[in-house]
């Protein structure tokens, strides 16, 4: 795309992503400002999220703040990271929501503080929409100006879903007593990270435009790259599920078998919890894995029929 045709495509993002900004920051501020004046009753899981909606709340008032400033049309690689960042707060507000809500507010008391967690419930989930429509636009804007952005393609959505969701699991997983006391628990952490690691730097290659120095075609190295992904991950949530919730192995089949379930609400998961939401978020990212692993196949597969044919 030309210099112009680049000018043309930024202002009019700028425009158009400009009026999402306000309710973004006013809907994240609002979360945030109603679960820390809970107090001692917000918990962890409280304190965790209250953690995302600040941080979503600034980071996106720095970006307006670029923005008002016209640094972006001198900074157009400013609008990639932008994009990607659009993309894992609408993740992450959504996630939010929906955890928050399940895990927390349906256990409080009724109540002022029950109100309040609702409240913020309901403000993370505007949220989520404001930024999903900023990708959206985005993605709109993209196609009428043919301009290309890696995390609004398919793979590139791909690799936000997996980070994210591996970047949940590690939140989870940060509970060490849940995968220590076994070598096989201790190995389906092990995949977490490695197959975390090369799906963060594809995004980077990508964002970068330096996917072009990786050895060999690069469909034919995502292909061999989801296929081992998918390998490991089916590894992982194989022995996740034997050693977390078969009794022969030593784990907890029902939530009533594990003692540390047993006390009464601390505004918290229980161990057992968090073992079911990692088996869960595990299985999710094996699905994601294996839509890539599909989608990089049928990439190598028309790349091969396209190849001139020695006769």
């Amino acid at each position: 795309m030309s210099n112009s045709g680049t000018t043309l495509y930024l202002a009019d993002l700028d425009r158009t992503c400009r009026f999402l900004r306000l309710p973004q920051i006013f809907s994240t501020c609002m979360s945030f400002s109603l679960v820390a004046d809970m107090g001692i009753h917000r918990g962890y899981i409280g304190n965790w999220f209250m953690s995302i909606w600040c941080f979503c709340c600034a980071v996106t008032l720095i970006i307006l703040t670029i923005e008002l400033r016209r640094l972006p049309s001198e900074f157009p690689f400013f609008w990639y990271l932008s994009n990607t960042y659009a993309c894992y707060s609408a993740l992450l507000c959504l996630s939010a929501s929906i955890i928050y809500s399940i895990t927390y507010v349906q256990f409080l008391p009724y109540g002022p503080y029950q109100d309040r967690a609702i409240a913020a419930t309901a403000f993370s989930c505007i949220a989520s929409v404001f930024y999903a429509t900023e990708v959206v636009k985005m993605w709109e804007r993209s196609k009428i100006y043919k301009t290309s952005c890696y995390v609004l393609t398919m793979p590139g959505l791909l690799k936000v879903l997996e980070t994210f969701m591996a970047g949940i699991i590690f939140a989870f997983i940060s509970n060490t007593s849940l995968y220590l006391h076994q070598p096989a628990l201790e190995w389906s952490v092990a995949v977490y990270s490695i197959c975390f690691i090369p799906a963060a730097l594809a995004i980077l290659l990508n964002l970068g435009k330096w996917k072009c120095r990786l050895p060999g075609p690069f469909p034919l190295f995502q292909l061999v790259l989801s296929l081992l992904s998918v390998l490991l991950y089916i590894s992982a949530l194989v022995l996740w599920l034997l050693y977390q919730f078969n009794e022969e192995f030593g784990g907890h089949p029902q939530q009533s078998s594990d003692g540390d379930c047993r006390d009464e609400l601390t505004y918290d998961m229980c161990t057992w919890d968090q073992r079911l939401a990692v088996a869960i978020l595990t299985t999710i990212n094996l699905l994601i894995y294996m839509t890539k692993l599909g989608y990089w196949a049928c990439q190598v597969s028309v790349e091969t029929k396209a190849l001139p044919r020695v006769s």
